[in-house]
């Protein structure tokens, strides 16, 4: 019976915002000895990170020790991968803490190593503890392997050395953490300034990551849904009245299409918007998604889509670029000196790159995915995303002069929007994607706003998909459709 009590206590806790959550014991079975031992349950919260349950199991008989990390928060809308570069000779390097969610998956291409979900649950580490429990769990059952199995006996033996050199920082490698779920984490030691050996990627799940993660409930009637979506037999077309540019935004998210009717859209005409069947990004539902094209004068064509879910409550939009890829790319600069300025209109792209100057603050391309919002939003979102990245700054382990640095810098940050002084706000776009709106009719009136256009260097082109492209099929197919 305490037992049972324990473990709703926990389940409780875990439903509670309670920061202050007490430690729970309960006692165990032992897998090793068979006799019992004590598991301890903690809620905490890593702060600017999320709320987990940590785990850990004791036995006094036979001394096995272990622990677990769960998380106890929302679900993340998106998958997440972390790739970071370590050369060797340095050792620091591996002293990164890394969240590993039960979901992850860790690989090493340089090794050819790739350690799946179940072999080692969610755990608080560093990439070098990481490593080492990975080549201790190797090396345990060797003496029996080689005795069914000589032969991949003999290769683990080449390969555990290749392991630890890795783990002594000896030899360089690419650290991948890929988690579906989204719900790990590698740390940045240079926050808040860039890291140069960290590239963080957010994914869309695919379906059968979604089966995987348990996302979907009903897996025949998604396929439903998507037989209905190939076939476009479901495909209406409604019009709406112009759609202001917050306003609308608004509209789209929430579905009100008596919404769409009444707000008035700044930038444009009334268009069409154009309803169709989908699916949830998060549970995989039958849901609708709504989407219209419309131009924004000085900028270009831009297709909107937004999808809501009734099922799970989730919402999603976004704002894709029409028309031809451009020839230059477009780095857009505001001086903010006013509110006038922070309320202006901005669409940042996934291929955009942030940099404000005053506070040595660069953000490069695919940081913050793409964003619809004001400048003042668009700080706001800076701030979030910094703060939720760099999860482990303010953990007792940081030392005291990286911990004052990011506190430092955050403060600059929030001061922006105070406007004591100006600052500048520039958004780097090599596909010309991104958009700042002016503050007069005339954007030749408007001095605070510089457009400045440039010739794509080869390894942007090369990073964006562009130098392998080949057209020729499809402007032969055109040119004989006009022609006839």
């Amino acid at each position: 019976m305490e037992e049972i009590m324990d473990v709703r206590s926990v389940v409780e806790s875990v439903a509670t915002d309670d920061e202050n959550a007490p430690l729970y014991k309960v006692e165990s079975l032992c897998m090793r000895c068979h006799q019992n031992g004590t598991s301890s349950f903690l809620l905490t919260l890593i702060p600017h990170f999320r709320k987990i349950l940590l785990s850990a199991f004791e036995c006094p008989h036979c001394g096995e020790r272990n622990n677990e990390v769960q998380f106890a928060g929302e679900i993340q809308p998106r998958g997440s991968r972390y790739t970071v570069e370590f050369p060797s000779g340095d050792q620091k390097m591996l002293n990164r803490q890394v969240v590993k969610s039960e979901t992850a998956t860790i690989k090493i291409p340089q090794l050819d190593l790739e350690i799946p979900p179940e072999s080692q649950r969610g755990s608080l580490s560093t990439v070098e503890g990481i490593l080492l429990r990975a080549s201790e769990g190797l090396q345990a059952l060797q003496e029996e392997r080689k005795k069914v199995d000589p032969q991949t006996a003999e290769a683990i033996d080449q390969f555990i050395p290749k392991l630890k050199e890795c783990a002594t920082g000896n030899s360089s490698f690419t650290f991948i953490l890929d988690d579906p779920a989204g719900n790990s984490f590698v740390e940045n030691p240079f926050a808040p300034s860039p890291d140069p050996s960290l590239h963080i990627e957010f994914y869309e799940r695919t379906r059968e990551q979604q089966a995987t993660l348990g996302y979907v409930f009903d897996p025949t009637l998604s396929a439903e849904v998507s037989n209905e979506a190939a076939s476009g037999s479901q495909e209406t077309v409604e019009p709406h009245g112009s759609v202001g540019a917050v306003a609308g935004r608004r509209a789209i998210a929430q579905g009100n299409t008596a919404e769409f009717s009444e707000a008035l859209f700044r930038y444009s005409a009334p268009e069409e918007v154009m309803t169709f069947p989908s699916t949830c990004g998060a549970c995989a539902v039958s849901c609708e998604t709504r989407m219209y094209v419309t131009n924004i004068p000085y900028f270009r064509e831009v297709i909107v889509m937004a999808s809501t879910c009734d099922a799970c409550g989730y919402r999603n939009s976004e704002l894709k670029a029409g028309g031809a890829i451009p020839d230059k790319g477009r780095k857009v600069s505001v001086s903010v000196k006013n509110i006038r300025d922070l309320n202006r209109d901005i669409i940042k792209s996934d291929t955009a790159s942030v940099i404000i100057p005053e506070i040595d603050l660069e953000l490069t391309s695919g940081t913050l995915g793409g964003h619809v919002s004001t400048v003042e939003g668009l700080i706001t979102k800076i701030s979030e995303a910094l703060e939720r990245v760099h999860g482990f700054t303010f953990g007792d382990s940081l030392e005291e002069g990286r911990k004052n640095k990011w506190q430092d810098f955050r403060a600059r940050l929030i001061k922006l929007l105070s406007l004591e002084e100006p600052w500048t706000l520039i958004l780097d776009d090599a596909l010309a994607n991104s958009y700042i709106a002016p503050a007069c009719d005339d954007i030749k009136d408007d001095h605070q706003l510089t457009i400045e256009e440039y010739e794509r260097s080869w390894d942007q082109n090369e990073e964006l998909g562009l130098n392998d492209m080949d057209t020729s099929t499809a402007d032969a197919a055109y040119n004989s459709v006009e022609a006839s």
